[in-house]
């Protein structure tokens, strides 16, 4: 009996799996003997096995063709005599009250059931003489496959095991994976040995991401330069990114999380959450520097400005988390954007003002220039000539 959790994702049946391929069944079962051994000194698996692996006993009949066509025989009516003997034909129904019920005719129990006693079964010829198997026919005992699998045309075993709880999947093939090493070094030619599980899986949900990578990060660079319209300031802001990884792995860490494809998601978001206050910061400072402040007044007066906006923006964020963060499947993601977030929300507060001011290490002291307001002259009436005061009187 095999009991396992439900599983979200694509299905993967055993999580730790290892693919032996080759074009020989034989050769394809003794490495996968070999692969057993290594996978079952892992104290981390649980009942490694493969999916295939016994041969049954068969029963071959080799029809002697000359005898057969002196007796008026042919392999198709040898074939037709033994199945209605072995399994049975249906020769007529009977009716048991409004049920039809087949009749089927078939050698006695003691005959078709015992495998020593095939070649007793008689064979009629077409003339009605009743011959006895062994004499139209050779019986042969042997072995063979009862199922093989294949995979792109070559045969495959799979090496597959459970795990122990605490433990996830690919750290487990990460760490069987190296030891398989000396039995790849000593396979012949046409074979090899695949990792496959949830190992594979997650090398898949990766590789879709990374596809896009490059146009997402095209099209951040695109934005950020837009908004900055600097390169210094550009490259300022996005070396603030990896400042998510500190405590989104103390975060997963300390929930039990795993590192998986939910989890990288997360991060990717991460980044961009963590961009955004640089970019609020970096602007701050810039306007400050613009309104005649030298630099360094504007790295300290924006950063105490700005902490506090940034700093409520980012727990709004973590607190809408909170329920996500019980999910079974968005758990993880929840975990990585909650610790990144928190942890590099105070460190963006004093990493990027530190960076600011050693990129602009040789203009701290130098004074922004304020925008003046011109205002336009008033019109103002032409002075009237003067008056003499007797012609004022009259």
């Amino acid at each position: 009996m095999r009991i396992d959790r439900f599983n979200f994702g694509p299905p993967v049946g055993f999580p730790v799996q290892f693919r032996v391929v080759g074009p020989e069944p034989n050769t394809v079962r003794d490495i996968a003997y070999r692969v057993r051994d290594v996978v079952r000194q892992n104290r981390n698996v649980v009942d490694p096995q493969l999916d295939w692996n016994e041969q049954s006993p068969y029963l071959k009949l080799a029809v002697d063709q000359d005898r057969a066509r002196a007796l008026g025989l042919t392999p198709q009516d040898v074939s037709q005599a033994l199945a209605m003997l072995i399994s049975g034909a249906q020769v007529t129904t009977i009716r048991d009250g409004i049920e039809k019920v087949g009749v089927v005719a078939r050698a006695v129990p003691s005959e078709r059931l015992d495998l020593g006693r095939v070649g007793d079964l008689t064979v009629t010829s077409r003339n009605g003489v009743a011959v006895p198997l062994t004499q139209i026919a050779k019986i042969e005992y042997a072995h063979e496959e009862p199922i093989i699998w294949r995979r792109n045309r070559d045969m495959a075993i799979t090496v597959r095991a459970d795990i122990v709880d605490g433990v996830q999947a690919p750290d487990v093939t990460s760490q069987i994976s190296p030891r398989l090493q000396e039995i790849r070094d000593s396979l012949p030619p046409a074979y090899r040995i695949e990792a496959g599980g949830a190992f594979e899986e997650s090398a898949k949900g990766n590789a879709s991401i990374f596809v896009l990578f490059p146009l997402m990060v095209l099209v951040m660079l695109t934005l950020l330069m837009i908004q900055l319209q600097s390169f210094s300031r550009l490259i300022l802001v996005f070396l603030t990114a990896p400042l998510g990884i500190i405590g989104a792995s103390l975060a997963l860490n300390i929930a039990n999380q795993p590192f998986g494809f939910v989890a990288l998601l997360g991060l990717i978001a991460l980044a961009g959450m963590i961009m955004r206050n640089a970019v609020i910061l970096v602007d701050q400072i810039e306007t400050d520097v613009a309104a005649g402040l030298t630099r360094k007044q504007a790295i300290v007066e924006a950063t105490v400005r700005r902490a506090r906006p940034v700093v409520l923006t980012a727990l709004a964020a973590i607190l809408a988390m909170i329920p996500l963060s019980r999910s079974a499947f968005w758990g993880p993601m929840a975990v990585t954007i909650m610790g990144g977030l928190f942890v590099a929300t105070f460190l963006t507060l004093l990493y990027l003002p530190g960076l600011y001011a050693l990129w602009f290490r040789k203009s701290l002291e130098e004074r922004g220039t304020a925008e003046k307001v011109e205002v336009a002259p008033q019109h103002q009436p032409a002075p009237q000539p003067a008056i003499p005061l007797a012609q004022a009187a009259e």
